[in-house]
């Protein structure tokens, strides 16, 4: 496990996928590209390899403040050991209350551990950057924030949750997908598409499907080339997740307020 020292809250990040090689020599990592758009001063992040095995103990889960699952190259409803392995993990993080941000397979397999149903899209990959709407009753303090009904964001997925789970609520949708994001109570929220990418990582990712016949290099190259029209807003995103995970709604004197963890 690495760790990144501070004196502040906890936050592990749970990483579902192995390292390409640029992501490793641009961004040190995936773990790199999640810590940079979430850290804030004072705060510890550390990271378990979960697709290679490595777990919290039972022990070590109350240390952390939050929970942030990455995407991944395996299926959300497949049969992995490692994928068995996390779901039961987020049942337990979800009976103690933990905060959680699922991001693209990490959004998913928050949907299949509370009990809803993921597949392929019957409507194939989704490559780019896309406009998503927000519902225009986001659960506060996410609220607060007064957000545009719409935000780009970039997409890179072939699966998706296609049966919510009982008691989430969707809080975004596209015209490709119909759960962008949903929130489960006020600890847990998904997200389809992903809020830490640059488009320089989108493209290479593109590369390497093309490369490994996942798709072929015409859609690959059309796929870049409508991204390249549109910029994601990522600080829009960045906003919101980090008060998603580290905010909380508290009323002082009648007057609502955010207070951080």
């Amino acid at each position: 496990m690495e760790k990144m020292s501070g004196i502040g809250k906890r936050f592990a990040v749970l990483l579902c996928a192995d390292d390409s090689e640029y992501v490793k020599k641009m961004y040190g990592g995936y773990f790199g590209v999640f810590v940079r758009m979430l850290e804030e001063e004072g705060e510890s992040w550390d990271v378990y390899k979960v697709a290679r095995g490595e777990f919290p103990n039972d022990d070590e889960l109350v240390l952390y403040d939050g929970f942030v699952i990455t995407g991944s190259c395996s299926d959300a409803h497949g049969n992995d050991t490692w994928v068995g392995e996390l779901l039961n993990l987020l049942n337990k993080l979800n009976n103690m209350n933990k905060k959680i941000l699922g991001v693209c397979f990490g959004h998913q397999i928050l949907g299949r551990a509370l009990g809803g149903k993921v597949t392929r899209s019957p409507t194939g990959w989704d490559l780019g950057v896309r406009n998503i709407t927000l519902s225009s009753s986001l659960p506060y303090p996410l609220s607060s924030l007064e957000l545009p009904s719409k935000l780009s964001i970039i997409e890179c997925h072939r699966d998706e949750i296609r049966e919510l789970p009982a008691k989430a609520e969707v809080i975004a949708r596209s015209d490709k997908t119909g759960i962008e994001m949903f929130r489960y109570g006020d600890h847990i929220m998904g997200i389809q598409g992903h809020p830490e990418y640059s488009k320089d990582i989108l493209f290479n990712i593109i590369d390497r499907l093309a490369q490994n016949n996942f798709i072929t290099e015409t859609f690959g190259q059309k796929s870049k080339e409508k991204a390249g029209m549109w910029e994601p807003d990522k600080e829009a995103w960045r906003k919101l997740c980090i008060t998603f995970l580290k905010g909380r709604y508290c009323e002082r004197n009648g007057i609502e307020t955010i207070s951080y963890l």
